[in-house]
């Protein structure tokens, strides 16, 4: 088990910070820590720089009696002996030219093969803004934040759900539940980008239309405890409680509950369809990951789990589905396991699995390289930037105090927002801007939502 707590900071202590308010560091001067200029003592001849300092001077302090004699002796010693120089710590003369050793058909070649090659992206080792999350419930099985394909993010705050407008930083409340039904324990935007569905600690689900911060529904009957995970596939709202249910529910109709998915004993602490919506993953406390198939679900019965995988040594909590190979999904275990597994979907085969050393909390994808994010507990607190298939860490990002919970990716797959126990949300710019970036975000759907217009 990993350990989670239900009550909020802000039970203990009085809101000392707005939430989503952006925090402001005081960096350095430019101007300090300057360095100092150190030349190279080799090409220096510090003989010669001795005799002129002493003994080359002394003719001219304390003339003696000379001859022509003994001038055109020391003038022509002195030329001998290279001595007729002015500067006292005089560079050497300039290094010959290098030979060219490579023809110059062959090297203009080689320059224009380097030239197709990729150059390596620079990875920012620090977050791009860090913003205020008071009252961020440190719970490992809860689900807190997510990203919407209409560049909003929510995240929730104890019995409150805040929106972060990312093209315009604007931040607005959408709903704050009563004491007795708080607090909020996971939040998912439809795939529209408008509508969203809030998961409570009273075991019910509400949907709302963010546009016009209108309650649409309840979805009530389904779980007897919390709702802690929540996943969309297309008109059907998955939703998993601590109860150990799976439900799907079509959020178009009256009577919503459509299929039921029974396995797990203990709380699900994490649910993600797959991109074509054929295969649903849950991972639970009881340390299973379950692979369910959408074709094979039933209205009249329980459902019937695809692959059963008992890899994972602790709570299953980080699921994510490749976005180039459709049936590789990757998952994360808890502070017991802290392996990062991958998995073939059709076949149940664990292809890999990397230690981490620590408490995997979240995995994402990048959408444009063969790269995976994951975000970790104690000791480091760090999210770790890994290239697939290979799994050699590209970058570790530091800044956070506690663990990392919740990751979240904006739409066009470029920058990632990860929500931590030390009560800060924190953008980090990891998977670069490629060209592909560029595009506009998809426009939003009028499903699941186009026929209702009042709750339920």
């Amino acid at each position: 088990m990993d350990a989670g707590s239900l009550s909020s900071s802000g039970t203990l202590k009085t809101r000392s910070r707005y939430p989503l308010q952006e925090q402001f560091i005081q960096r350095k001067s430019s101007k300090e820590n300057l360095d100092r200029f150190i030349p190279n003592r080799s090409a220096m001849d510090f003989d010669f720089a001795h005799y002129m300092l002493t003994d080359g001077n002394k003719g001219k302090e304390n003339p003696v009696a000379s001859s022509p004699s003994r001038d055109a002796y020391r003038k022509q010693l002195a030329e001998s002996l290279n001595m007729n120089r002015t500067r006292i710590l005089a560079f050497k003369n300039k290094p010959p030219a290098p030979v060219d050793l490579i023809p110059h058909e062959l090297s203009t070649h080689i320059q224009d093969n380097n030239r197709s090659v990729k150059p390596r992206r620079f990875i920012p080792q620090t977050s791009e803004r860090t913003l205020d999350a008071p009252d961020l419930v440190d719970d490992y099985y809860l689900n807190l934040l997510d990203w919407g394909s209409g560049n909003v993010l929510a995240i929730a705050l104890g019995s409150t759900v805040y929106l972060w407008d990312a093209t315009s930083g604007s931040t607005s409340e959408l709903i704050t539940v009563e004491d007795e039904d708080g607090p909020v324990t996971s939040v998912s935007w439809a795939p529209d980008g408008r509508h969203i569905a809030v998961g409570l600690n009273n075991s019910e689900v509400q949907l709302w239309d963010t546009t016009s911060n209108r309650q649409l529904r309840t979805l009530r009957g389904g779980h007897r405890q919390r709702v802690g995970s929540l996943a969309w596939n297309n008109h059907i709202l998955t939703t998993g409680g601590m109860d150990g249910r799976i439900i799907n529910n079509d959020v178009r109709i009256r009577s919503h509950i459509v299929e039921t998915y029974s396995g797990h004993e203990q709380e699900v602490c994490s649910l993600k369809w797959s991109a074509s919506g054929s295969q649903l993953a849950s991972g639970g406390n009881d340390n299973l990951l379950y692979i369910w198939d959408r074709a094979t679900a039933s209205s009249n019965s329980t459902t019937q789990w695809l692959h059963r995988l008992e890899d994972h040594t602790s709570a299953v909590k980080a699921l994510a589905w490749c976005p180039f190979q459709g049936n590789l999904l990757a998952t994360g275990g808890g502070s017991g396991d802290r392996c990062i597994k991958f998995w073939n979907t059709h076949t149940g085969a664990c292809l890999n699995s990397i230690d981490t050393g620590s408490q995997v909390c979240s995995l994402l994808w990048n959408k444009n390289e063969r790269e995976l994010l994951s975000s970790h507990g104690f000791t480091q607190n760090q999210l770790t930037l890994w290239k697939y298939p290979s799994m050699v860490k590209m970058a570790e990002l530091t800044g956070h105090t506690s663990r990392v919970l919740f990751m979240a990716q904006s739409p066009d797959g470029c920058t990632v927002a990860s929500a931590a126990a030390d009560e800060t949300l924190r953008f980090w710019n990891v998977f670069g801007a490629p060209e592909s970036a560029a595009k506009a975000a998809p426009k939003a759907r009028a499903e699941p939502f186009s026929n209702v217009n009042r709750i339920r």
